[in-house]
């Protein structure tokens, strides 16, 4: 039966960090490992690929901006599974540093992706995540250095070990707001569109590590967001100091963390190391 079959899945994993992650759970982790694209035929490929190799990933298309495509893959997940053991939230976007999208553009797509629906996929597929699970969020030193050229008052809410989910919703759709009304460095916004969808990130999984405590306490279930480094992908460029697969090193470790460990847990992690926030 397969429900006692381990499973491990990776949003956004056709290419880039996604794919260096898979490589590395086909070869550590016990069980079945779900590359995931919202390309079909590109997935199918990097799943060759990884074939190639000698890998054996498994393959499901997941559009993370797309709850039709999310609720497939949980019902899917469920079904065959009866849950999830390892979830890797890898799934994101960014503009090129000379891309002309004018910024309030930019600040809407970016956000869409990297925030609201990782947030969708969380909503979904946390449910399902079996005791002694882990989650992995993949944010980015971006969001620490955004965090930084806050305004105090931002900084003091988004540092709070009291915000809700709502309230950091609000905040995001604030932040894309004032992007449209030329207000957002008025208001105290950094203007990095992609730092800011990733404090998104870094503070939504503060917010459900502090949930799990509260609704799963004894399940031994950890999760943290992480950042990968600078790694030569498409999105980061060819002048990044890491490879692929070194890049997915934290993100996999984070995946691994043996059972019954009980951290690092709600923490941001770089390096394998936990990192202030």
């Amino acid at each position: 039966m397969s429900k006692s079959v381990p499973v491990a899945v990776v949003t956004g994993s056709n290419k880039g960090i996604g794919l260096a992650i898979v490589r590395a759970l086909c070869k550590q982790f016990t069980g079945d490992v779900y590359l995931t694209a919202r390309d079909v035929e590109r997935g199918k490929e990097a799943v060759a690929k990884l074939q190639e190799e000698g890998l054996k990933p498994q393959f499901h298309q997941l559009d993370i901006n797309d709850l039709q495509s999310i609720r497939t893959l949980r019902d899917f997940l469920k079904e065959k599974y009866g849950g999830l053991n390892v979830l890797i939230n890898n799934a994101g976007i960014a503009f090129k540093v000379e891309d002309p999208t004018p910024f309030p553009t930019q600040a809407e797509v970016s956000m869409k992706t990297n925030f609201f629906a990782t947030r969708n996929i969380c909503n979904e597929l946390l449910p399902l995540i079996k005791p002694q699970g882990r989650v992995v969020n993949v944010s980015s030193v971006m969001s620490v250095r955004a965090l930084a050229m806050c305004s105090p008052e931002l900084q003091k809410k988004f540092r709070s070990e009291t915000i809700t989910e709502e309230e950091l919703v609000k905040l995001m759709e604030k932040f894309v707001e004032d992007t449209k009304k030329g207000v957002h460095e008025k208001e105290g916004w950094p203007n990095s569109a992609y730092g800011v969808t990733k404090i998104g990130v870094t503070v939504l999984s503060r917010i459900q590590a502090r949930r799990l405590n509260e609704t799963r306490k004894g399940d031994g279930i950890l999760l943290n967001a992480c950042c990968p480094g600078w790694v030569r992908t498409d999105m980061a460029g060819p002048k990044a100091p890491k490879s692929p697969d070194e890049g997915a090193e934290t993100p996999v470790y984070l995946a691994l963390l043996p059972l019954g460990a009980d951290g690092p847990h709600g923490q941001f992690v770089s390096d394998k190391t936990v990192q202030p926030w």
